[in-house]
């Protein structure tokens, strides 16, 4: 059954939206830098998409000063410092702490358990090297304890500084798997609890530990050899 023009207005948008994602990712984990061109058939061939939506999401991204057009030439990724790199996850470290801080609040012995499941999945996954198990389970645990918080507009708020981390190229990152695992004891400790002040700080210090990881691992890669930082 062929889609009616809104259902394809909307795909398409879908689809830009998801390719915007994984360029952000490119970029936040320092695959592609800055002098570097984004070649639309490539990531469109690496998606298994049309050329539109790449063109879209590279516009949109121009819009966020993410990446920039050089005229006759193509896309590329704008300038990223060390300073930015540390902005985007002291942002997220403020609202996720918020979140963790209510949810230690409101969280139920079933949703504990939840997360206690989770957190079992995210070790297995960890003991077997499944990254995408790894991506899976921890995104299932952060989600869970922002749901608990029942603070929808901060989540959202949270949800825009996110969409820069690198998500699906965390695991590479040498560290960032353990450094989730023990974190995240520290988390369930203070929801346990239902002590709010400790739960802010415990999540507030892992997002930190994970964008000093990412700092370490764009440093080794030489990211900002070529950039100013």
């Amino acid at each position: 059954m062929a889609l009616s023009g809104d259902q394809a207005l909307g795909r398409r948008r879908q689809l830009s939206d998801e390719v915007a994602a994984y360029v952000r990712e490119l970029i936040m984990s320092g695959q592609v830098r800055h002098g570097e061109f984004l070649r639309l058939e490539r990531i469109a061939e690496d998606l298994g998409i049309s050329v539109t939506p790449v063109r879209e999401a590279l516009l949109s991204l121009r819009g966020e000063g993410f990446v920039t057009l050089e005229p006759r030439r193509g896309f590329m990724p704008a300038p990223l410092a060390r300073q930015d790199v540390q902005d985007l996850f002291e942002a997220q470290a403020y609202f996720a702490g918020e979140l963790a801080a209510r949810a230690a609040a409101k969280i139920t012995g079933a949703e504990l358990e939840s997360l206690d499941r989770t957190q079992a999945l995210l070790e297995e996954a960890s003991k077997a090297r499944d990254s995408a198990a790894i991506e899976r389970a921890n995104h299932q645990f952060h989600r869970t304890v922002n749901l608990c918080a029942g603070s929808p507009k901060t989540a959202w708020l949270l949800q825009l500084v996110v969409r820069y981390a690198p998500r699906r190229f965390y695991s590479s990152i040498d560290g960032w798997t353990q450094a989730s695992v023990d974190d995240h004891h520290l988390v369930l400790a203070a929801l346990r609890a239902g002590d709010g002040d400790a739960a802010r700080q415990a999540m507030r210090a892992h997002i930190r530990h994970a964008g000093a990881l990412l700092v370490v691992h764009l440093e080794a890669q030489g990211f900002w050899d070529e950039q100013s930082g």
